[in-house]
């Protein structure tokens, strides 16, 4: 009896024991999410905190960005002049600041196109070139107006491809002029050889500086403008090729490059002033002057207003 008494001590000892600590395990879980719970909400509160603050400091830096944009806007109100620029060694652009008032401007960028050291030049020192204006698009960057005093350049800017672009326009209608003849086609249905002045720049010169003084005595405008205007009326626009196709040869219409209506009007016009003066009482300087009046006014009496209508009617029937 003794054994089984001591058998349930020992059996109820340790179901207390296991009692208390199960009762010690639920009280620490408990204590455990407790504490987790407090961590959570510590870690929320530090977040929020760092919005707010986040927030104000990015309100700050568009308050300080609108602050430097408008003063940066009334520092650019003034635009110095170009002459008040200076390149700097990396290649940016000072501005020295001056005590004018400075003015209101749009915000449209400002080009400034550099002056020539020889702008002030005058061609045969008498008519000014900068006030020429061409207004055909296609022949802007060929018509060359560099001011000169003399128009002879001995021959150094007609080398190399399109070379001939970058020579003054009124020494390409006097190079045309030394010529003995009208080339390959007839005029006036017979071919004309004569005057021998092919080399002779200072007479050609002549001539054209003496028909300048006509058309400006005529027309009342600057002759360079009026030789400007001439060659734009008289260039082609379309011309006629050959092609050869099976055996069969026929003719094609085509557009006219720049360079190539550029050529066959100043030689038209130096044409039609030789052919004009040819064997006649008319001078050579009168005839080119009537020739270039005529031209650039876009009257039919002009020859090289008639090629031109000549040979653009033929390519239009050749489309």
């Amino acid at each position: 009896m003794a054994d089984i008494v001591e058998k349930e001590k020992a059996v109820s000892h340790e179901e207390k024991t296991t009692h208390k600590s199960e009762a010690h395990h639920k009280e620490t879980k408990t204590e455990h999410k407790e504490e987790a719970q407090k961590k959570e909400e510590t870690t929320h509160k530090e977040q929020k905190s760092e919005t707010v603050q986040h927030k104000k400091d990015e309100n700050t830096h568009k308050e300080s960005k609108t602050e430097t944009v408008n003063a940066h806007k009334e520092q650019k109100s003034y635009v110095p002049h170009s002459q008040d620029r200076e390149r700097s060694r990396f290649g940016g652009n000072r501005f020295f600041d001056k005590e004018s008032p400075r003015e209101e401007q749009k915000e449209a960028p400002i080009f400034v196109k550099k002056k020539s050291p020889f702008s002030d030049y005058k061609i045969f020192n008498k008519w000014n070139i900068s006030e020429v204006v061409v207004s055909d698009l296609s022949l802007v960057r060929y018509i060359n107006l560099d001011p000169v005093i003399t128009p002879h350049s001995s021959g150094r800017k007609s080398k190399g491809r399109f070379g001939k672009a970058n020579m003054n326009i009124v020494e390409r209608l006097i190079n045309k002029t030394m010529r003995s003849g009208q080339g390959k086609r007839k005029l006036s249905g017979k071919y004309i050889r004569g005057r021998g002045s092919c080399g002779k720049k200072i007479q050609a010169m002549n001539i054209v500086e003496k028909a300048f003084e006509i058309v400006e005595l005529k027309t009342k405008k600057n002759p360079v403008q009026a030789l400007v205007d001439a060659i734009q009326n008289a260039a082609p626009r379309e011309d006629v090729t050959r092609v050869k196709k099976g055996g069969v040869a026929y003719t094609l219409a085509v557009d006219v490059a720049p360079m190539k209506r550029l050529d066959e009007a100043i030689k038209n016009i130096a044409l039609a002033g030789f052919g004009n003066s040819f064997n006649k009482k008319t001078s050579a300087q009168q005839a080119l002057a009537e020739e270039i009046i005529a031209a650039s006014t876009n009257d039919n009496k002009s020859t090289s207003i008639k090629r031109k209508d000549e040979v653009e009617r033929i390519a239009k029937a050749s489309r």
